[in-house]
């Protein structure tokens, strides 16, 4: 599983506002970090990591709600929940054919031919899944989930008391800017 990245500059001193917003744009730009190779059927953990990444956003979104515009939030949140059940779609057939194919490699003989049938069927489900992700990602890209996301981080930064907008975060042995 894809470790979550830290967030810079995360402190006491950080408003909540800010805070929400760091995190925010770390965790959403994980979740587009997994997607080249998506549809890949041959590399299940790209899925898994990028499902993994929109429940962490989800998160934020829910953790950090005062932070972000009402009407927007919730009209984002619903587009990570989207994606994340194509996500998930997608995923149950994949960790169920790993499962069959360890279990074919100890399986009695005569349980092969039934093994190869369970992994066709669950071939065809694969593919439905990955019908509906690709479907997903596409309408995530015409609705521009990407760029709704860093509107969010730009509107909690503009609700952040001034002073702590954007601070850097100071580095080892210096006073934290602000």
């Amino acid at each position: 599983m894809a470790k979550a990245r830290p967030v810079e500059g995360l402190d006491p001193d950080v408003s909540f506002a800010e805070a929400a917003a760091r995190v925010l744009e770390v965790r959403a730009a994980e979740v587009w970090e997994h997607a080249p190779g998506i549809l890949d059927v041959d590399d299940i953990e790209r899925v898994h990591d990028m499902r993994v990444a929109t429940r962490r956003l989800r998160a934020v979104l829910e953790i950090f709600a005062p932070a972000f515009p009402r009407r927007a939030r919730k009209r984002v949140l619903r587009d990570v929940k989207a994606l994340a059940d194509a996500l998930g779609e997608r995923r149950d057939p994949d960790v169920q054919i790993a499962a069959l194919r360890d279990y074919a490699k100890t399986a009695p003989a005569g349980d092969g031919a039934g093994v190869r049938l369970l992994v066709d069927d669950l071939r065809a489900e694969q593919a439905t899944g990955n019908g509906t992700l690709a479907a997903t990602v596409a309408e995530m890209e015409r609705r521009d989930l990407r760029g709704r996301l860093a509107e969010l981080v730009a509107a909690a930064r503009e609700a952040a008391p001034p002073g702590h907008r954007e601070a850097a975060p100071a580095e080892p042995g210096e006073a934290a800017p602000g």
